[in-house]
């Protein structure tokens, strides 16, 4: 892995660690993650039982919805399944949450609770290109999701 992404890496598990505002640490995490690819937009959320809602967001502007349901969008396919979701289109995807008019392709990788037991967060990137996201890119984010795993666990 690149030393660059291994500092990031570091880094937001420094944040998640750190003493600072929750809100706070979210912001600076969602930044980090946006500086390891092309993504022009990541948000940091809570999952609870019925809702998912945004900690904090690097972008020019809050996401449409601040708070859905755990059945919508393709966070929920996400949660139920418990794995990233890609999807390299969204016009073509019936079950995309518009976050933005301007979205083209999303990733959305879930947190997952120590013990594998149920997801309690998800990073979720936009981009204005089709087809922006790889499977390198689901692999970083996923090890960001790792490696910020104490913004949820340790509120």
């Amino acid at each position: 892995m690149p030393i660059v992404v291994n500092n990031t890496l570091n880094q937001i598990h420094s944040i998640a660690m750190g003493g600072d505002d929750r809100v706070e640490k979210a912001r600076r995490l969602a930044e980090l993650v946006g500086k390891l690819g092309d993504y022009r937009w990541v948000g940091i959320y809570d999952v609870g039982a019925e809702r998912v809602s945004i900690i904090a967001w690097s972008g020019l502007e809050a996401p449409a919805h601040s708070s859905f349901s755990v059945n919508e969008g393709l966070t929920s396919v996400a949660i139920q399944e418990k794995r990233a979701v890609i999807c390299s289109d969204v016009r073509t995807e019936g079950r995309y949450l518009t976050t933005f008019a301007s979205t083209l392709s999303e990733i959305i990788v879930p947190v997952i609770s120590p013990g594998g037991g149920h997801v309690i967060g998800t990073i979720d990137v936009e981009s204005d290109r089709t087809d922006a996201f790889s499977s390198r890119d689901q692999e970083v984010i996923a090890q960001c999701a790792e490696s910020a795993l104490p913004l949820w666990v340790l509120r």
